[in-house]
């Protein structure tokens, strides 16, 4: 099967905040870099409260996306603590709630500007998401 369907940068990019807030991830952000930087055109940000549920929050992603196409590359699945996934014009970056403070990704893109989640991918519990 080699016809994959495709998405835009922004629906792959709110597809990873879908298949994140599946797993019930907190603070899930989608940012619009590409003005500002040339390494994608949107970055996903999602916390998860153990390096168990960072997994399983990459985990639903990957696999989510599969059907859209493969992964670029992927790092920091096996520890759980900060995972990255590229997929070239959307990068997904998935911390324990501890290292997203610290590495502060929301401070060093603060200029970026905060694409609004569809209010139906978000669950009930929710910290964060679409402002």
């Amino acid at each position: 099967m080699t016809d994959k369907l495709t998405l835009t940068p922004l629906e792959r990019a709110l597809q990873c905040a879908r298949f994140a807030l599946d797993k019930k991830a907190l603070d899930v952000k989608v940012l619009e870099i590409g003005r500002i930087s040339s390494i994608a055109d949107y970055l996903v940000l999602a916390t998860g409260r153990s390096d168990k549920q960072a997994q399983a929050i990459a985990d639903s992603v990957k696999k989510g996306l599969k059907k859209y196409g493969k992964v670029i590359d992927m790092e920091g699945l096996r520890e759980g603590n900060w995972i990255v996934i590229d997929y070239g014009d959307v990068i997904v970056h998935i911390f324990r709630e501890e290292l997203r403070s610290y590495y502060d990704l929301d401070g060093l893109w603060s200029a970026a500007g905060q694409v609004a989640i569809p209010e139906e991918y978000l669950w009930e519990g929710k910290e964060g998401g679409g402002e």
